[in-house]
């Protein structure tokens, strides 16, 4: 039977008291906070990881399990090695069912989820509404130091490279016209829509705003929603069910949505950084797309190369 994307925090309850005892180094069932904040914000995620999390969970930092870039990008893809250390720090096996959250309630966790996906755990969810969900239902939150997990013993994973596309693959894709092939890809940018028509500033100094040719606006706050928690302001978000999701991607790609559902159209994600991407990629994958692969540099990575042509017209 295959893994859920997304569980619900009473899900996630259920498959903890379900864990059964075990001699074993491993845990049946790892819990990794994988929140991430922009650079420019005053929140740091391992620093609220350490002050409150979901009971046993341990920390993933999404910028350390990554790959160094020429261009100085942060949380590329890692190494084939580089994540199955990672995971044998965390005691996680090739048979744990990993569980990825963040603080937001969906912003992070999905590139930690595309991540586990694309080096083959495929037994691996993200919790739908993260930890503020997971509070606000009512489940325990653990606030002394962590344990530090006994390390297990991860093989050397295969990467699927048909999950990832490369700065040479998006410009050689952007050239080219949806209406004339079907081969060609359509490419979907996650951030706001400001920043795809120019008209918003990036987050990073010095960088341009605009898009790349050919690509589509759908914002990675289309496919959620915010929800706020009873008898307090504060909010978090969570995925639209999928009649949502579904009216959310026609609405922003009009005609192509139905190829792309039918995979007869393939589809990449962008972002900014590579973060959000995810947010599209975890949505499009609950839709039942299955060939979706997502732009590792994204606007950071293209933006940043003088010889990239950008646009700032509406398609």
């Amino acid at each position: 039977m295959s893994t859920p994307l997304l569980l619900s925090p009473s899900q996630l309850q259920q498959l903890l008291l379900s864990e059964s005892p075990t001699d074993s180094a491993t845990k049946q069932v790892s819990i990794l906070d994988s929140s991430w904040f922009m650079p420019n914000s005053p929140r740091k995620a391992n620093e609220e990881f350490q002050e409150k999390r979901i009971p046993g969970a341990q920390f993933l930092d999404l910028d350390e399990v990554s790959s160094p870039h020429e261009l100085g990008l942060q949380h590329m893809i890692p190494s084939e090695r580089h994540f199955a250390d990672a995971c044998e720090e965390f005691g996680i096996d090739p048979t744990s069912h990993v569980i990825l959250y963040d603080t937001h309630g969906v912003f992070s966790s999905p590139r930690a989820l595309f991540m586990f996906r694309a080096f083959g755990h495929e037994k691996s969810s993200v919790l739908d509404g993260g930890l503020p969900r997971w509070e606000a239902e009512g489940f325990p939150i653990e606030a002394k130091p962590p344990v530090r997990a006994r390390k297990s013993v991860y093989p050397t994973p295969v990467f699927d490279k048909g999950m990832i596309r490369s700065y040479d693959q998006m410009v050689s894709n952007s050239f080219t016209d949806l209406h004339s092939d079907s081969a060609v890809e359509l490419v979907v940018d996650a951030r706001s829509r400001g920043r795809f028509l120019g008209t918003e500033s990036e987050p990073r100094a010095g960088l341009s705003s605009g898009h790349i040719p050919h690509s589509f606006s759908l914002p990675f706050t289309a496919f959620l929603q915010t929800r706020t928690i009873p008898n307090s302001s504060m909010q978090y978000s969570t995925f639209l069910s999928l009649p949502e999701l579904r009216n959310a991607l026609v609405s922003h790609v009009g005609d192509h949505a139905e190829a792309v559902i039918q995979g007869k159209r393939p589809i990449t994600t962008s972002c900014g950084s590579g973060m959000t991407a995810g947010v599209l990629w975890l949505g499009l994958k609950l839709l039942g797309v299955q060939n979706v692969a997502l732009y590792d540099e994204s606007w950071t990575g293209y933006a940043s190369r003088a010889s990239s042509k950008i646009e700032k017209a509406a398609n």
